[in-house]
């Protein structure tokens, strides 16, 4: 699809991207600026530049291309709905779900499921992530949302981006935190030599917030409420190591043996946890269409509720 326009004064002096916001709101800045650098927007018919400026009686055109066709392939894979209307659904993650395909995956995840449910889910996020504007690791389990159509997509992907969703996990750590509450400010990217990983000891980090409250102590352990302010890779798992609070059955960033001193039921639910202890509990979004704020919250899973039970009983 394709739009012309011919800027008049008030267009004058307003940057390319800009302009191009105001005249089309359904479009994202980040949307924009992807379609200026793909070389679909054209400034008196020569390719634009997402800082040009915009002068009396110039010609512009852009051309925005039709949703890429969904390579992944429908699957009948149960889903746990939490909510759905025609332009959203909110999932209860269980963990080992792998949210999109990926690195020679193609099939048994939850975007295979979604397209066997949906039908219409939203193409935008691409040939195999259609419909996802964000993300929880494999093995970490709780509410996500995806979107079942390209306005809700642009929504929720920039409410994601202005970081004015709430999110909101548990997690169940090592060690017995000291404060009631904190804040972990620690920029993120790759680790410098563990290049699959992420760090806080990084060369080019990326600001990263996470707020905590203790939820309750044990010994050895602690469950805690993490609240993103940021949404970097792994983010959660990333900052509680670093404060030497790794969350329990965590296999990258926890703890490498099992401490001594742990009664034998313990220690076996915590191998047989095979994943990291983390729960996405709570997801706030403003609906793409009405605008009215909406939450979501997933109850704690039983692999999780089984160890935290164990704990209590002292077993």
């Amino acid at each position: 699809m394709q739009h012309t326009f011919t800027a008049i004064p008030s267009d004058a002096k307003n940057r390319l991207d800009i302009f191009l916001s105001q005249k089309l709101p359904e479009l994202t800045r980040s949307r924009i600026k992807n379609l200026i650098e793909d070389g679909l927007v054209s400034l008196n018919n020569k390719p634009g530049k997402t800082g040009a400026k915009i002068k009396t009686g110039d010609q512009i055109a852009i051309t925005i291309p039709l949703p890429q066709a969904i390579a992944a392939e429908p699957e009948k894979i149960p889903l746990d709905i939490l909510y759905e209307d025609k332009h959203i659904i909110v999932i209860n993650k269980p963990p080992g779900l792998t949210v999109h395909p990926g690195a020679g995956r193609t099939k048994g995840t939850l975007v295979n499921a979604l397209l066997y449910h949906c039908k219409d889910l939203s193409g935008i996020g691409g040939a195999l992530r259609p419909g996802i504007v964000h993300r929880i690791d494999k093995d970490t389990s709780g509410v996500l949302i995806a979107a079942k159509t390209d306005k809700g997509h642009q929504s929720l992907s920039q409410q994601f981006k202005e970081h004015s969703i709430k999110r909101r996990y548990l997690a169940l750590v090592w060690g017995v935190v000291k404060g009631d509450e904190g804040t972990i400010d620690l920029p993120i990217g790759r680790h410098i030599s563990e290049r699959k990983k992420m760090s806080v000891r990084t060369k080019r980090g990326r600001r990263a917030v996470t707020h905590y409250r203790v939820i309750k102590r044990f010994n050895n352990f602690t469950l805690l409420e993490a609240s993103l302010e940021t949404g970097r890779t792994h983010q959660i798992r990333v900052h509680l190591s670093a404060i030497h609070h790794p969350v329990a059955g965590d296999p990258v960033y926890g703890k490498k043996n099992m401490p001594s001193g742990l009664s034998p039921k313990l220690t076996m639910l915590l191998k047989n946890l095979k994943r990291q202890a983390l729960h996405a509990q709570t997801l706030g979004i403003i609906h793409p269409e009405t605008k009215q704020y909406l939450e979501f919250t997933s109850p704690l899973p039983d692999d999780m509720k089984e160890v935290i039970s164990a704990i209590e009983e002292g077993c």
